[in-house]
């Protein structure tokens, strides 16, 4: 395929297809990464401070790109690196959170409603605190409160958490190991499935670090995903999407562009403003 006109991201999205299979790389598909980084991307909004989000790109730079949460992101960044040869005018920061939405639906999830129009910030002045994404360690409280400071409800943050039907975690990485589901390049509702109706043990990774496995040890949990079935205002949502595919794909879709929208401002002609980074900005 030669060089588009100007700002087709049908053709940019045509792109994004084309790199989803990696043969060799985890499960043979890059497109759950390209899913966590799109939400990686997203997911370090502060409501309160309104900084952070998807406009920017700022994991371009090395404060971000380091962050703990983000190991092994530079695979995806890397991925679509031809895409943005190929199409040189789009804004990394549009690009990755195509690539998500592109990812979920090549993937056998919903459709996801994306907009384009974010800008790449050209410093680090504008580089979200670390520390705003979540730590798959902990429990209920800290899911909340991160997700809360984007401006998630407990029925979204359950949805968005629906994410772990993709992809799998390294030890070498966050120190968690192996995947969620049996199929981790299927969208589906497996995960809440699993989740209900798994008998779930408590173990130790390769790299010593708590998670929970089934009887086999083929997949794996980790403690923010058991909070999902402790919590009851969390659990509910679980046993709905469990038993209701439709519904967690519709209420999945809504969120994820929602997620994909934080932090973005846009003009009368949908074009992002920056969002500067204030000095009272919080974790």
């Amino acid at each position: 395929m030669g060089r588009a006109s100007a700002k087709d991201y049908n053709a940019v999205a045509n792109a994004i297809l084309k790199v989803l299979p990696q043969e060799g790389y985890d499960d043979g598909s890059a497109g759950p990464i390209l899913v966590r980084l799109a939400w990686h991307a997203s997911g370090t909004y502060d409501a309160e401070s309104d900084t952070g989000g998807s406009n920017g790109a700022t994991m371009r730079f090395r404060l971000e790109a380091e962050d703990e949460a983000n190991a092994g992101l530079e695979a995806a960044r890397k991925f679509l690196e031809p895409v943005k040869e190929q199409f040189p005018w789009i804004s990394y920061a549009d690009l990755w959170t195509l690539a998500g939405a592109v990812s979920v639906e090549a993937l056998g999830g919903p459709k996801i409603d994306w907009k384009p129009g974010r800008v790449d910030y050209t410093d680090e002045q504008n580089v979200p605190p670390n520390g705003r994404l979540p730590d798959g360690s902990k429990a209920q409280d800290h899911v909340r409160a991160i997700f809360y400071r984007m401006g998630f409800n407990d029925q979204e943050i359950v949805a968005l958490c629906g994410a772990h039907n993709l992809g799998r975690t390294h030890y070498y990485r966050s120190g968690f190991d192996g995947p969620w589901v049996p199929n981790p390049t299927q969208f589906s509702n497996t995960y809440f499935k699993l989740l209900l109706h798994e008998e779930w043990h408590w173990g130790k990774s390769p790299a010593g670090v708590d998670q929970f496995y089934d009887e086999d040890q083929d997949m794996m949990m980790l403690p923010t995903d058991m909070a999902l079935i402790d919590d009851p205002e969390f659990r509910k949502w679980v046993e709905k999407y469990a038993e209701d595919k439709d519904l967690f794909f519709d209420h999945f879709a809504k969120a994820y562009s929602k997620l994909l929208e934080l932090g973005v401002h846009r003009d009368e002609n949908g074009i992002a403003r920056v969002n500067k980074i204030k000095p009272q900005a919080k974790l």
